[in-house]
């Protein structure tokens, strides 16, 4: 069972940037690619990116391509998501993820592909 648990979130202004962290308790961490999911109020959960396992892969939705960053330090069972020139429709209750399958081909981007889940950071962006 790998426990998840995210931070770094908070309010900030509009162009600003914050760094979420997610810090797993499975010692097998590194066999498993991690995603990044959000969700604001009323919406469903969105896809925003993830890393594959090996390190070797990322994946971004659109919306963040080129101002979010996925990264991970698998010696600190550690999978971080560095957010810059935040935007106000960037608000929301970010989630981070481990897939379903270690040791996966194949980068998942809909939440039906990962089995494990933090309880959620909020992330406020101020216009």
């Amino acid at each position: 069972q790998v426990q998840l648990v995210e931070s770094g979130g908070g309010l900030v202004p509009a162009g600003g940037s914050l760094r979420l962290s997610c810090a797993a308790s499975e010692r097998t961490f590194s066999r498993y690619t991690m995603g990044w999911f959000r969700q604001a109020p009323g919406k469903a959960r969105d896809f925003v990116a993830a890393i594959k396992w090996s390190s070797g892969g990322t994946s971004y939705a659109d919306s963040v391509k080129g101002r979010f960053t996925i990264s991970r330090d698998n010696a600190k069972n550690t999978v971080y998501l560095q957010m810059n020139s935040l935007k106000p429709e960037d608000t929301a209750v970010y989630y981070c993820a481990a897939d379903r399958i270690p040791l996966s081909i194949v980068i998942q981007t809909t939440s039906r592909g990962y089995n494990y889940w933090g309880q959620g950071t909020q992330v406020t962006v101020s216009s």
